[in-house]
């Protein structure tokens, strides 16, 4: 049996988060905090910071977004790269959206001592944005009742995610939200024409 790309992600994110949740030096060690990274050159926090969460809950929640559009923009990514660079090309996608999605507070927050963020949320976007492309029409079923189309979702999620962003009184990451989707997108559609006509061709299916 073949594992993909996203069953290797999702298997090897629950595995160091659930360590992280018991240990919390390690916890410390790979979550992202701009202020010690410019300080120790700690870069790698950019991308460990992806693989643990707060809490059961929001470890659940990114998985299960992960799980359930990675396979299917993962599905793409070989069809249109073949099955081996199909792979590479979906991981640094992921990958990329993760770093990406931490540049913003890198620099916002660099001298703020008490800064710190988790979460896989800048890597998922990333996914989700990318499944946008590949079919704008499907409904996304906002808490698995309400269907939207996946493209008008997605301009709302960056309209409220930028706003949400400037006003900063929570404790979720709006920035690695929104530029991680940003980059799933872009990097998306750059790296193979085919799917930026892919794209064209299937914004012009009006469901109504």
């Amino acid at each position: 049996m073949n594992i993909s790309v996203t069953q290797i992600l999702v298997g090897l994110t629950v595995l160091i988060s659930i360590g992280a949740f018991n240990n919390r030096e390690l916890h410390g060690k790979l979550l992202h905090s701009p202020y010690i990274e410019i300080r120790e050159k700690d870069y790698y926090r950019f991308l460990s910071s992806g693989f643990i969460h707060a809490d059961w809950m929001h470890l659940g929640i990114n998985m299960f977004v992960l799980w359930q559009f990675g396979g299917i923009v993962e599905a793409y990514y070989r069809s249109g790269f073949g099955p081996q660079m199909g792979g590479i090309y979906y991981l640094l996608l992921y990958l990329g959206a993760i770093i990406f999605g931490a540049l913003p507070s890198f620099y916002k927050h660099k001298d703020n001592p008490g800064y710190r963020a988790i979460g896989a949320s800048g890597g998922v976007s990333g996914i989700t944005f990318a499944y946008v492309i590949f079919l704008p029409w499907e409904k996304i079923y906002l808490y698995g009742i309400i269907g939207i189309p996946a493209i008008i979702a997605g301009v709302l999620y960056l309209v409220y995610s930028s706003y949400a962003a400037k006003r900063n009184n929570d404790n979720i990451g709006h920035d690695a939200h929104f530029y991680g989707a940003v980059f799933g997108f872009v990097f998306t559609l750059v790296i193979n024409p085919a799917f930026l006509t892919h794209f064209w061709i299937k914004l012009q299916e009006l469901p109504f």
